[in-house]
């Protein structure tokens, strides 16, 4: 009894440990914000600075359009993921349930894109949005990653589980393929749906590069790549004082969609197999 309850101490303690290691840059970001002029970036190490204050919030907040670009972001996580992830669902379903020539060819094709970095597709996709009028606007971001290859392989793993009898005894009765989808499947999809909108919600928050490649505008800006503006800004003292400021409370939503989805999504991991 006494060695195991010393593991259990120990694991516990590593636990711990571990956990405050992943939570310290949080912690620091947040001090970095609460710094007052360029203590920030001070030789000097300390755990709270000697005077905390608002300032760098209050500095960029007035002078940069920050609730513009959380607007944007949000526009951009919230309707991308609501509709990438109805994507998923439907092509999920399609390639887990239905027998057709050339399925295999399909999926492979998808998995294949996979592994294809997004600079091979950075000019094709620019000229496609430049073409259609929607540079400098948020469909410009949405529309290019409503097809989700990960968030497809992800539904078609879950759907496979779904027992095909239940389908059989819902086209028995009458019920055509989407009813079969809407009152059968997607019921038992709560933990799938989970993990496709945290997934789907933190990638979009976080997207840098291509927002860059198609939003010009200063106030058209998504939150990752206006924080990019200010480190050479030179109207701030205090540029990282600044940066922690704005990435401080960016945080927030992407805390608050796992809080919300954290039960789905811990049982969607389990049952998709992912690791």
């Amino acid at each position: 009894m006494t060695t195991t309850r010393n593991r259990r101490w120990l694991l516990t303690a590593a636990l711990a440990a571990l956990a405050a290691i992943m939570v310290f840059p949080l912690y620091w970001m947040v001090v970095s914000a609460l710094t007052p002029g360029g203590q920030s970036q001070s030789r000097e190490f300390y755990l709270w600075p000697d005077e905390p204050t608002m300032a760098n919030v209050a500095e960029v907040f007035a002078t940069q359009p920050v609730w513009q670009w959380l607007t944007n972001s949000l526009l951009v996580a919230g309707v991308g993921t609501a509709l990438s992830v109805c994507v998923s669902l439907l092509a999920g379903y399609a390639l887990a349930k239905f027998r057709f020539r050339g399925r295999g060819l399909i999926y492979a094709a998808f998995l294949v894109t996979i592994m294809m970095p997004i600079q091979v597709t950075l000019v094709p996709a620019f000229l496609v949005v430049a073409r259609i009028g929607l540079v400098d606007s948020p469909w410009a971001v949405i529309l290019p990653t409503l097809f989700d290859v990960v968030g497809i392989f992800i539904a078609r793993q879950f759907m496979l589980g779904v027992p095909d009898p239940l389908l059989e005894a819902a086209r028995l009765d009458g019920a055509g393929e989407f009813r079969t989808f809407r009152s059968v499947v997607l019921p038992t999809c709560g933990p799938l749906i989970g993990v496709l909108v945290i997934l789907g919600f933190m990638t979009r928050w976080n997207d840098f590069l291509w927002p860059l490649v198609v939003l010009q505008g200063n106030e058209n800006l998504t939150v990752p790549v206006g924080l990019s503006t200010l480190t050479n800004n030179p109207a701030f003292s205090s540029p990282w004082g600044a940066v922690m400021a704005v990435a401080t409370v960016t945080v927030l939503p992407l805390l608050a969609v796992f809080l919300v989805f954290q039960r789905q999504f811990v049982q969607g991991i389990a049952n998709t197999g992912i690791k």
